[in-house]
């Protein structure tokens, strides 16, 4: 029997039941499902929270990845970096569009694309020509997507500086980052507004999360994020005439409604998760280094805004005994992620190599009980079943 539940989106449904029923209650009598008015005003509010740009409302993260990479032309021929681990959805993208995905990787401590491994990729593993940077085998390497994992941002001024060098364009995968801030040497800048693109997810889980599958894109070129929203509506410029083919990537009015009345209180429930990891943080203490959580490169500058903790993920070499130890215990746990990218069976045609810092990680990580509506006395359980682990 679970004491301590993993995730429990009932318990957040049922502070904000009236508010958003009646949002959906408006929908339903206005009998307007299709973007419209109330996608528009959600994508304005997240250009707000993201400090600029221009957002496309997208049907979830992976789509509004995928506007993003067709909007850029990617395709059969191309090549586009990121890191082996993530969420499937970031390299899956790009094979989907036939494109190759490069793998570089991580920093063990942030579990974040390495800018060190990605300058070494670019210098000793690709070539550069008139067109730009090549992979040894010809392939036009023609972006790159760091992914700001569990709520932290990717160390994005040296990101960026790589990818100026190399004239490449830095896709945000923000996915898990909402509202995250970044230290950067221009200023404070928030996550998926750094890049030249960034994108979101939704999915219910999220620190803000919809009623089912939603995302968006931000684009800071106004042209390509207008090409975006032809492509989010199968290519469809005016209606029924087609010069591009596109998909059907709409965000439905129903999600956006309920995200905007969720979106308020996004900084008060990361603000608690953030509260809830530096309780666990300060417990678990005389357990370094067996047990180690994600690191926090940028609490000196920013504070609980460094990290919105999406994920709280602990690492220890002991996961998979810990983790029972923790069932048995009746707490909740999850693995995020099992299984590198680059260790994936539908890319074993890639012959991408080894990754060992990701493929440790995907050894060792174990996510803990987190969301905002965790109580006191289930946090005061979940250290009291890790501490018994390591005393015993």
């Amino acid at each position: 029997m679970t004491t301590v539940p993993f995730f429990d989106l009932k318990r957040q449904f049922s502070l904000l039941r009236d508010g958003v029923l009646s949002e959906i209650a408006s929908i339903c009598d206005a009998q307007a499902f299709i973007l419209g008015p109330r996608v528009e005003e959600f994508e304005h509010a997240v250009e707000t929270l993201c400090g600029g740009g221009h957002a496309v409302g997208a049907s979830s993260g992976t789509d509004a990845e995928l506007l993003i990479l067709m909007a850029l032309g990617i395709g059969p021929g191309d090549a586009v970096i990121t890191t082996p681990f993530a969420f499937f959805s970031t390299a899956g993208c790009i094979a989907r569009l036939r494109a190759r995905p490069i793998f570089v990787d991580i920093d063990p401590d942030t579990f974040n694309l390495s800018p060190e491994k990605l300058e070494s990729c670019l210098n000793e593993e690709c070539d550069r020509d008139e067109t730009g940077v090549r992979t040894r085998d010809g392939l036009r390497v023609k972006a790159v997507i760091p992914v700001h994992l569990f709520g932290l941002c990717c160390r994005m001024d040296e990101i960026q500086a790589i990818c100026a060098r190399n004239g490449l364009p830095v896709i945000e995968d923000a996915a898990q980052a909402i509202g995250a801030e970044y230290p950067s040497s221009t200023g404070t800048r928030r996550a998926g507004g750094i890049g030249d693109f960034g994108f979101f997810s939704f999915y219910p889980t999220k620190n803000l999360g919809a009623f089912g599958d939603a995302g968006l894109a931000i684009a800071q070129d106004e042209k390509l994020a207008n090409r975006m929203k032809v492509l989010r509506n199968h290519g469809m410029s005016p209606a029924y005439h087609h010069e591009v083919v596109g998909g059907n990537f709409r965000l439905d009015a129903l999600q956006a409604a309920i995200l905007l009345k969720k979106l308020p209180r996004v900084a008060g429930w990361s603000k608690r998760r953030n509260e809830i990891a530096q309780y666990y943080r300060r417990e678990f203490a005389d357990f370094a280094p067996e047990l180690r959580l994600q690191a926090e490169p940028y609490r000196n500058q920013l504070g609980e805004r460094g990290h919105i903790y999406h994920q709280c993920v602990a690492r220890t070499v002991k996961r998979d005994q810990l983790r029972e130890h923790l069932k048995n215990s009746g707490i909740g746990t999850a693995i995020y992620y099992p299984v590198s990218l680059n260790r994936q069976r539908c890319f074993a045609e890639l012959g991408a190599g080894s990754f060992p810092e990701s493929e440790s990680a995907a050894r060792e990580v174990l996510a803990l009980p987190i969301f905002p509506e965790l109580e006191d006395r289930e946090i005061e359980l979940v250290v009291d079943a890790v501490s018994a682990f390591f005393k015993k």
